[in-house]
C-alpha cells in the first residue's frame, strides 16, 4: 500500500476519496461521496451557534454583492457562526469569487460539487454538513435580503422552524401565478398551513434537519415534512427583490408540474413516517 498523503488522526486516514478506517487492528476502506470536490475556508474549532447555508449555481453576477450584504449582518453577531456556500457545479467564476472573499473570512467555507446536482441536492448536502445549533437558509440569487435574517431567528425560542413569506414579490406574473397555484394545492392537501413554502429564507433548529428527505423538490416541501415529523412552524413576512443579474434556473416544470407530481409521494410519506424518537432526560 502506498504512503498516505494526508496527516489525520491514526484511526481516520484519507487517500483518494476513500476513508481508511482502523478498528481493532483491522484496516478497511469506505468510499467517500463522489459529488464533493473541494472545500475552502477554515473549519470552526469552537462550538458553532449558527450555520448559514447558501446553494449557488452560476451566480457570478450577484454572489459578491450577496456576500457583502451578509458580512454586514453577521458583523454584529457575538455568537460563533459558519457560512457554507455550496457551489452546485458552476461553470462561471462563482467559485472563484467566493474563494477570494473567504480568504480573509475564517467563518466562510466553500463546498464545490463535481457536477451540477440541482438546488435540492446542494441544499440537502449543506444542511447535513451544518455544525450550527441553528441552520439558516438563503437563496444564492440575491433576491432574499440578508437583513431579514434577524426576523426569522427571533421566533426560534418558541417554535422549531421559521419560514419567510415573500411580500410584494418581484417576479413575473407567470411565476407568481404558478407559485400561488402550487402553494394552494400543497397547503390544502398536506395541511401544513404555509402560504409560501418556496421562499428561500428559512431558519430552524438543527434537529429539524432529520425531518427532511433528499428529493428534487425539497424546497417546496420542507415545511410539510417538518410538520409531519411533529415540529412547530411560524411564518414571518420578508422582503423580496428583483434579480440584479444572472438568470433564473427554474421554469414551469420546476415551479408547477414537478412539485405537483411529488405531492402524492409526500402525502403518502407524511402519513406513513414514524415519529422522530427522543430519549427521556
Amino acid at each position: 500500500m502506498q504512503p498516505l498523503k494526508y496527516a489525520l488522526p491514526p484511526a481516520l486516514l484519507v487517500r483518494k476519496r476513500k476513508l481508511l478506517l482502523l478498528h481493532r487492528g483491522r484496516l478497511s476502506y469506505v468510499q467517500l461521496p463522489m459529488n464533493v470536490l473541494t472545500t475552502a475556508g477554515s473549519e470552526p474549532h469552537q462550538e458553532t451557534h449558527y450555520t448559514i447555508v447558501i446553494p449557488v449555481y452560476n451566480e457570478e453576477d450577484v454572489v459578491g454583492a450577496l456576500l457583502d450584504e451578509l458580512s454586514t449582518v453577521v458583523s454584529t453577531w457575538r455568537s460563533n457562526y459558519e457560512i457554507l456556500m455550496v457551489d452546485d457545479g458552476s461553470s462561471d467564476r462563482t467559485a472563484e469569487i467566493i474563494g477570494n472573499r473567504f480568504e480573509n473570512w475564517s467563518q466562510g467555507q466553500l463546498v464545490r460539487l463535481t457536477r451540477n446536482c440541482g438546488q435540492a441536492a446542494a441544499l440537502y448536502y449543506g444542511m447535513k454538513r451544518a455544525r450550527g445549533q441553528v441552520v439558516i437558509l438563503l437563496d444564492g440569487d440575491g433576491q432574499n435580503d440578508p437583513r431579514d435574517i434577524p426576523k426569522v431567528l427571533a421566533p426560534l425560542d418558541q417554535v422549531d422552524m421559521v419560514v419567510g413569506v415573500r411580500v410584494e414579490r418581484q417576479d413575473s406574473l407567470a411565476r407568481r401565478t404558478m407559485s400561488r397555484l402550487a402553494n394552494a394545492a400543497r397547503s390544502r392537501i398536506l395541511g401544513d398551513g404555509v402560504a409560501d413554502s418556496g421562499c428561500g429564507i428559512k431558519a430552524f433548529h438543527r434537529r429539524v434537519v432529520d425531518a427532511f428527505i433528499p428529493m428534487r423538490t425539497l424546497y417546496s416541501f420542507m415545511p410539510a415534512l417538518a410538520v409531519s415529523a411533529g415540529f412547530t412552524i411560524r411564518q414571518v413576512p420578508v422582503h423580496h427583490r428583483p434579480r440584479s443579474g444572472g438568470k433564473s434556473k427554474y421554469g414551469v416544470r420546476q415551479f408547477l408540474w414537478k412539485p405537483l407530481l411529488d405531492l402524492a409521494g409526500v402525502w403518502w410519506f407524511s402519513r406513513r413516517r414514524c415519529p422522530l424518537a427522543a430519549e427521556k432526560s
